[in-house]
């Protein structure tokens, strides 16, 4: 079930903040009423695809919070693993250098609740055991978070696939444009151009300018 439109759901778990500090509870509560979150979930620390994507958002990072917004990372690493990959060179692989807050799903329930986990947890009622059917670790799932908590965009993308960093901050940049003057973003919208109100009036004043 999509979750754009509701309420992000609850996180009070493990994480690294500011690159070097494992802290418990780390919630996006203190978020509400201030920022705007990019929460984004990665499949695993130590791989190939994801350095290049958990770097490009720290590249961008600047360019978020100008707009007032929170990058957040997690996978289902634990804390120490997202340390130890914290304390290695990018020239070997590492992320050395990540200052946003990197969450630790260790029991997958955060991916499972966000719809990006790559599995279920499946009951044996002959056995009555547990287990795991699929890959435990969560896809390339990405939320643009509002100020009040709900979610206002969501993707999925399976392992293989990197993410574009700049279309976060395009959707940002709609969701600002349409919180500031109430119009709708069209088509390739970016910020500066022309956006329409949701009338036929306003649809049809829009196709006359472009």
């Amino acid at each position: 079930m999509s979750l754009v439109g509701k309420k992000y759901p609850h996180i009070n778990t493990g994480a690294v903040i500011d690159g070097e500090e494992i802290v418990d509870n780390f919630s996006l509560d203190q978020y509400l009423g201030k920022k705007y979150v990019i929460l984004f979930f990665y499949p695993k620390d130590f791989t190939f695809v994801c350095p290049t994507e958990l770097h490009a958002f720290q590249e961008k990072l600047a360019e978020f919070e100008k707009r007032g917004a929170a990058v957040v990372g997690c996978s289902t690493d634990t804390e120490e693993t997202h340390l130890a990959w914290l304390n290695t060179p990018k020239e070997q692989g590492g992320i050395q250098g990540i200052t946003y807050p990197i969450i630790a799903d260790t029991s997958k329930i955060v991916s499972l609740n966000s719809g990006v986990l790559g599995g279920e947890y499946v009951f044996n009622n002959e056995t009555r055991t547990w287990s795991f059917v699929g890959n435990p670790v969560a896809f390339r799932g990405t939320f643009l978070i509002d100020k009040e908590g709900i979610v206002r965009h969501e993707s999925i993308n399976d392992l293989p696939l990197g993410r574009n960093i700049d279309e976060y901050l395009r959707l940002l940049d709609a969701q600002l444009h349409v919180e500031k003057y109430g119009e709708v973003c069209p088509a390739n919208w970016e910020e500066g151009e022309t956006a329409m109100v949701a009338t036929n009036a306003g649809v049809a004043n829009y196709f006359s300018q472009n």
